[in-house]
């Protein structure tokens, strides 16, 4: 079995990447668009966009409003129609002492952590809260789509969703180079296949990589997955930081969340632009920027995620930073992932659209390579799992992998401060990335 786990990362990646879209910024669109396509962009946006209590304009120029728990977009769902907001608060994770002995590098040198750490500043927050203003208790804040955000998707349908390919799910999933060669490369590390998984945590280094063209894309996050890898009925759900011009309408890094109960043909969606993620905190606007950010030999920043599934109301719920709850996806939407999960991921990815004929200058994570470290390159750490129990595991055995390691790479390691760790990224084009 273990040496089927390549071939079903690959394979599940290949799921992802048959059904994402490099989706072309055209402007001349917008100018063309007819008063019909217009009136039913209106019409989807009207429902999509809850009447606020409050609205905050926030310096980059998102609007955020303010609305009322009971009335967000969550509840519209079908499956949902009868279900009532969890008010007790999931059960925590517990955790475990464990310490392991430090752990030698790559290059040989004990893994310098402890006088790295110095530097690390954590809790990266939103650019909406530099105004001092916040949500009423009782509301949830929601970042408001636009005309222009849907203009920028395939289509109204696509708006919001890894778009739908019309290639076979396993078609060729055996072959590494698919992957990469369908635009998207990955460094990512992940788990061996197991029927106790309950969820997944790991703390984030948030950079801002350079975008090459509009319709390409980076990010960063943690996958928990159930299902087949070859089929139509992978779940996912999926949490971290991403740059998409495409999607926002900027460069700036943003927290988001996906998920799919069908290997991302027809359900689910990033952040709240569809019915499904239940949203009960006040303070964290899913899709909102992050602020401030990591810099080159300077002060480092990174999140902590975890996604777990409560034990007593089975509902996957979604932690913030220093414990904060955001809110979670209700058990009512998923197949597998109603039990429990089977492989955790986490990692980069980006999309190659080959621009000109050669390969993108699209960055991941910091835009340097693994080995260059700490205050350089990007990195995961404190990899855990949660198991049976409810209780956080170091997630130790990973597996990585990166289709080209001569434009992206990671590298992983192990020490008591870190726990289990990788650094990953690259610049994407150089003289041996064409």
């Amino acid at each position: 079995m273990v040496n089927l786990l390549p071939r079903l990362v690959l394979l599940h990646l290949l799921v992802v990447l048959l059904h994402q879209s490099v989706w072309c910024l055209n402007y001349t669109k917008f100018r063309q668009v007819g008063d019909l396509r217009l009136a039913r962009i209106q019409k989807h946006l009207d429902t999509l966009n809850k009447p606020p209590v409050f609205s905050i304009q926030s310096p980059d120029g998102d609007i955020i409003d303010c609305v009322h728990k009971r009335k967000q977009p969550a509840l519209d769902h079908p499956l949902l129609k009868n279900h009532k907001i969890q008010r007790v608060a999931p059960e925590m994770p517990k955790m475990r002492s464990t310490m392991e002995t430090q752990e030698e590098d790559d290059s040989g040198k004990s893994a310098n952590i402890s006088q790295s750490d110095g530097y690390i500043r954590r809790g990266a927050w939103q650019m909406w809260h530099r105004n001092g203003e916040r949500c009423p208790k009782g509301t949830v804040p929601v970042r408001r789509s636009t005309v222009h955000d849907v203009l920028r998707a395939d289509s109204l349908y696509d708006f919001g969703k890894k778009r739908r390919s019309m290639a076979p799910l396993a078609r060729r999933a055996d072959a590494p180079d698919v992957v990469s060669g369908n635009g998207h490369e990955h460094a990512i590390a992940y788990t061996g296949t197991s029927s106790e998984i309950y969820g997944a945590k790991a703390t984030i280094n948030v950079w801002d990589p350079k975008i090459e063209v509009l319709n390409e894309f980076s990010l960063s996050q943690i996958w928990v997955l159930s299902g087949s890898f070859d089929g139509s009925d992978l779940n996912s759900i999926e949490a971290g930081w991403q740059v998409s011009p495409e999607l926002y309408g900027d460069s700036r890094p943003r927290l988001f969340t996906y998920w799919t109960s069908d290997a991302y043909q027809a359900t689910g969606c990033y952040n709240l632009l569809c019915s499904g993620f239940v949203q009960t905190n006040s303070r964290i606007a899913i899709g909102a920027a992050i602020s401030p950010l990591s810099e080159f030999q300077g002060s480092q920043f990174d999140v902590t995620i975890v996604i777990w599934k409560d034990p007593k109301l089975g509902n996957w719920w979604m932690g913030f930073g220093d414990n904060t709850l955001v809110g979670y996806w209700p058990a009512e939407l998923f197949t597998h992932l109603a039990d429990r999960a089977t492989m955790v991921e986490w990692g980069g990815e980006i999309v190659n659209s080959r621009a000109n004929g050669r390969h993108t200058s699209t960055e991941m994570g910091s835009g340097h390579f693994a080995e260059d470290g700490f205050g350089k390159a990007s990195y995961f750490r404190n990899l855990e799992i949660v198991d049976s129990d409810n209780s956080l595991i170091s997630a130790r055995d990973i597996s990585t992998l990166a289709e080209n390691t001569n434009c992206y790479n990671i590298k992983s390691s192990s020490n008591n401060q870190w726990g289990t760790y990788f650094y990953y990224g690259g610049p994407g084009r150089n003289p041996e990335c064409q």
